[in-house]
């Protein structure tokens, strides 16, 4: 029994995003609140709490570096069949900080994409959010899963995630379950062509969009992470992502997000 749960989930790794997500316990210390990439300098190192997160040894990793863009450090990501990560680990409350906001920007989408099909979930942009949670309440058949993760990569899986992506066709703000647990959800967070190539912000409740997703109340936010990747769909795109922030209140949109080229 565990050969074969092991080899499938080897499979699964190895050929797509299908259980792409953040180690419950990251590396660096959990900070509470997400550190900004614009007080960075271009060309500088990740700011202090973001690490690389890859996803499996067999995967080309995707580059992700600070750039300049109008006079405000961004990441760049550029992935060419690839997927991997950044990851910063939190420690904070979703109930006191439930407004979620972000900038990214994407100049094409995924031709073959489509996060409804395991076999092509990619996407240009990905804002990921892990949630603590005791894994002794999961379901028999989550467990089992997150136990054959555990013993197959070392990781153990967070509680929950959830996923905001830019995808080709779903609608925006539809939830997209994933194929192999309960305990990941995909929310399109934008969708389609109309907004290529202009910095866009994002603004989402965690708290409302988790208890929709998940039918029940969230345990503390424990990281946060942006990918772009293509492993699945063999494709070459470049995104740009903006400062993440938590926040108690409604934030106001910035200036980036207003700017085109």
């Amino acid at each position: 029994m565990f050969n074969r749960c092991a080899a499938m989930l080897t499979l699964l790794i190895c050929s797509g995003c299908a259980t792409t997500t953040m180690p419950e316990t990251p590396a660096t210390v959990a900070l509470p609140h997400v550190s900004s990439f614009s007080k960075h300098k271009a060309g500088e190192a990740l700011p202090p709490g973001w690490q690389p997160w890859t996803l499996s040894r067999f995967k080309r990793p995707t580059e992700y570096r600070l750039v300049d863009y109008m006079g405000r450090t961004v990441v760049r990501a550029g992935a060419e069949s690839s997927a991997s990560g950044l990851v910063h680990p939190l420690k904070l409350d979703a109930a006191n900080y439930p407004w979620l906001h972000w900038n990214w920007k994407v100049e094409q989408l995924i031709a073959k994409a489509d996060n409804t099909q395991k076999h092509l979930e990619d996407s240009p942009v990905r804002l990921v959010v892990s949630f603590g949670g005791d894994h002794g309440k999961l379901p028999l058949t989550d467990r089992i899963f997150f136990d054959n993760v555990r013993l197959l990569t070392g990781q153990q899986l967070p509680y929950a995630t959830l996923m905001y992506i830019w995808e080709n066709r779903a609608p925006r703000d539809s939830v997209i379950d994933n194929r192999h647990t309960s305990r990941i959800k995909m929310i399109v967070a934008e969708s389609g062509r109309d907004r290529l190539g202009s910095w866009q912000a994002v603004t989402r409740n965690v708290l409302e969009d988790y208890r929709r997703a998940f039918g029940e109340e969230p345990g503390p936010v424990i990281a946060v992470g942006i990918m772009t990747d293509t492993d699945n769909t063999g494709d070459n795109v470049h995104a740009w992502y903006g400062d993440i922030e938590f926040r108690r209140s409604h934030p106001a949109a910035p200036v980036l997000a207003t700017q085109t080229e």
